[in-house]
């Protein structure tokens, strides 16, 4: 059950929480590294499931950080798509299938490069719903196997983020201390090099 979305209230929201850009789940690490944490999906640091097992332990350890995160919470839910036209035709065409309930939220423009051919679109779609385990596995699927990217869950303060990519997952917190707590309840997920990558 998805609630109504209310782009102006999330636009001056995010706004407010993340002043160091734009809700660009790639950029956030970076912006906000004194507060990040990832953590791979599968065990060894592999990178795409390939089996039906795999792929368990990936909404595992994922529906695990989410649940310590976000239980008993709403959430807002966002997917990205993108189009080389302000209007054009919108890739993944899955993202509409898995996340159907995403109502438009923001266009944000790649047109600073002076040839148009190397413009692009990335168009946000989000929705506000009750945290579930298990509620965006679907998303989570599509994200493991690198079709869907960009997504990001959040409290509907947007003080935590759950940034899901192929291969893991970025956490960002509200401090420190709250990564560090995080990151220690889940050593075994860490990357193996010291950059955290």
């Amino acid at each position: 059950m998805s609630l109504d979305l209310d782009r102006g209230h999330l636009s001056a929201l995010w706004q407010r929480q993340w002043p160091m850009g734009p809700p660009l789940a790639h950029e956030l690490r970076a912006a906000y590294s004194d507060r990040w944490v990832r953590f791979h999906s599968l065990p060894g640091s592999k990178r795409y499931p390939q089996t039906e097992d795999e792929y368990t332990v990936v909404l595992d350890r994922n529906n695990t950080v989410l649940e310590e995160l976000f239980a008993g919470t709403d959430v807002y839910v966002v997917t990205t798509a993108w189009s080389n036209e302000p209007n054009g035709p919108e890739h993944p065409t899955r993202r509409r299938e898995v996340h159907s309930d995403g109502s438009f939220w923001m266009t944000i423009a790649n047109d600073v490069d002076p040839d148009p051919e190397f413009h692009t679109y990335t168009h946000l779609y989000a929705d506000r719903r009750p945290w579930q385990r298990g509620s965006i596995d679907g998303i989570l699927r599509e994200v493991a196997h690198d079709v869907l990217s960009g997504v990001i869950i959040s409290d509907v303060g947007l003080q935590r983020i759950h940034h899901p990519y192929d291969g893991g997952a970025d956490i960002i917190l509200t401090t420190p201390h709250e990564r560090d707590g995080v990151r220690n309840r889940h050593t075994d997920w860490l990357p193996q090099p010291p950059t955290g990558l």
